[in-house]
């Protein structure tokens, strides 16, 4: 590896063994990067010295009305924001950063700004309560925050002595969103509109983005400077394939690594503009469009499915590529899009651990039934659970090999996402002839509803919590809407009746506890759960019941 411009080197300490990384595929002159760059510089400063300073970055509503921050004055905002964190804060190179805001141009800019210090990363979904937040910050050893100023309630427990979620590591937190005295914006005001962007290596940690395993632990998937650069150069490049005079736009949170590709690397890199607007619904959504002229739009096939009947009242006449990612796109709903709008979706299969999304299809490469093929940079094969390649046709693990690849942070699961030098995403398919990839299921118990993954254990731990819960088991079912639902199986204490008002009281419990799309959907009481000899709980038996 290169010397790394960490002063503080937690992240590079805490990557797994080399020889539990996958194998990555760098001989490709897509991916043929310097040794050092900071990838904020790549995106950014290069877009300004390209030609690009007075074009549109970044779209916002301000009262009702589209806003435009240009190339220049985005590249100024996080040049201002990067010197608050070095000179106020006194932020070193190497130091973990949280981050927690909605889709917003302030949340944009603080995330360049932070990756331009140096600094690592790791952004949180608005929705995140403080046990999660808890476990975050524990875990990647966090001491700095910056937080969108009305989102600051959950967080200010993990810096409150005395509370159960206190993280004594926590010393400092910047509010942003707000002009107030003390703000990241009231701070940046007076900084020069320059900084020097740290000499990073390109394979310096600049991220930490955190997804639930099925045991409800978070996993922290731990990317450099050049993987932020390599999903806009693979993906975008041979299937998107997106302008300069394209406009993004969608519903992804930023701190997911589709949203934050789809919605802010992808069109900085391709000299684009976005929009950044938070709590969008699938009305607003085709609004924004209308008023914005968006080209490309990323979203869940939730949002499409509830788009469909919606769009003949929206002038989305400038929309040309539509792009599902997520959660499995069903074909109902690939129709149902494609005859309400005339728009073919492109479906990707992508993930946390690999960044973005490495299997896809465009236009006429799109076949019926199939996500796609290996987006060229990528490999992928089926596979037994000896790790051999399976016949075409045949349904077999999903082994996947490229330029980015999973390395959690400290954390034992590495070897089962790892194996000879393959990503295994957790996915069942089977690969045809032509390479085409036919999605068949998870291979894990994670329960995708509506783009949102959720480990049912993680659930089952927060409804035990209740004084009228015996036990629970929590499993995924199948919503024409959501793709899957929550449903939780519960055993009641003596003296507790299975009515509609415990199941409103059981449903208020866990939104209050952990991110309210985690709440089971459906609740179902029964007598006792079915448990194999070693007391696990029969997961196949909850799904058949």
């Amino acid at each position: 590896m290169e010397p790394s411009a960490h002063v503080d080197t937690f992240a590079r300490d805490h990557l797994p063994p080399e020889d539990q990384w996958p194998v990555f595929l760098l001989d490709n002159p897509d991916v043929a990067y310097p040794a050092r760059f900071n990838c904020a510089t790549e995106l950014l400063d290069r877009a300004v010295e390209s030609g690009h300073r007075d074009r549109p970055a970044i779209w916002s509503d301000v009262d009702g009305k589209p806003q435009a921050t240009t190339y220049g004055e985005l590249l100024a905002m996080v040049n201002r924001n990067a010197h608050v964190l070095v000179d106020e804060m006194r932020l070193q190179p190497g130091n973990r950063v949280l981050l927690r805001g909605p889709n917003t141009l302030q949340m944009a800019a603080a995330f360049l700004g932070a990756l331009k210090a140096g600094l690592v990363v790791v952004p949180t979904m608005p929705l995140l309560r403080a046990k999660e937040l808890k476990q975050i910050i524990d875990k990647a050893q966090i001491n700095a925050a910056l937080c969108d100023t009305r989102l600051t309630e959950e967080l200010a427990r993990c810096t409150t002595q005395g509370d159960e979620f206190f993280c004594e590591g926590l010393k400092q937190t910047l509010v942003f969103h707000d002009d107030a005295p003390g703000s990241l914006e009231a701070l940046a005001a007076s900084k020069p509109a320059q900084f020097k962007a740290c000499d990073t290596a390109a394979d310096d940690v600049c991220l930490i983005a955190f997804t639930s395993g099925t045991t409800g632990a978070p996993k922290g998937c731990m990317h450099f400077h050049r993987d932020v650069l390599a999903m806009c150069d693979l993906f975008p490049r041979h299937v998107l394939k997106p302008t300069a005079d394209d406009v993004f736009c969608g519903t992804p949170p930023l701190a997911f690594t589709f949203g934050l590709g789809g919605l802010l690397c992808f069109p900085l890199r391709a000299g684009a503009s976005t929009v950044l607007i938070e709590k969008q619904t699938p009305d607003t959504l085709l609004q924004n469009v209308e008023r914005f002229r968006a080209t490309v739009m990323f979203t869940a096939p939730t949002f499409y499915r509830q788009m469909a009947p919606l769009i003949s009242r929206f002038d989305v006449s400038s929309l040309k590529k539509t792009v599902s990612a997520g959660e499995a796109l069903p074909d109902s709903t690939r129709a149902l899009w494609r005859e309400a709008s005339g728009i073919e979706m492109i479906d990707g299969i992508g993930g946390t651990e690999l960044i973005h999304i490495f299997i896809s299809a465009a236009g006429g490469d799109v076949r019926p039934h199939a996500i796609g093929k290996a987006v060229p940079g990528y490999i992928v094969q089926a596979v037994d659970d000896d790790m051999r390649p399976v016949p075409a046709g045949t349904i077999g693990k999903l082994a996947v090999r490229g330029p980015t690849g999973c390395r959690y942070l400290a954390d034992d699961r590495q070897r089962k996402f790892v194996r000879d030098g393959w990503n295994l995403p957790g996915d069942s398919v089977y690969i045809d002839e032509d390479g085409y990839v036919f999605y068949q299921a998870r291979a894990d118990d994670m329960i995708v509803s509506a783009g949102y993954n959720i480990s049912g254990p993680e659930v089952e731990s927060v409804l035990m919590q209740h004084k009228a819960v015996a036990e629970c088991g929590v499993i995924g079912v199948p919503d024409e809407t959501r793709g899957q639902i929550v449903k939780a199986f519960v055993v009641l204490n003596p003296g507790y009746s299975g009515d509609e008002k415990l199941i409103a009281e059981l449903q208020e419990f866990v939104k209050n506890t952990v991110a309210p799309y985690k709440y089971p959907r459906v609740v179902a009481f029964i007598d006792a759960l079915p448990r194999t000899e070693t007391g696990k709980i029969k997961r196949f038996a909850l799904r058949a019941m």
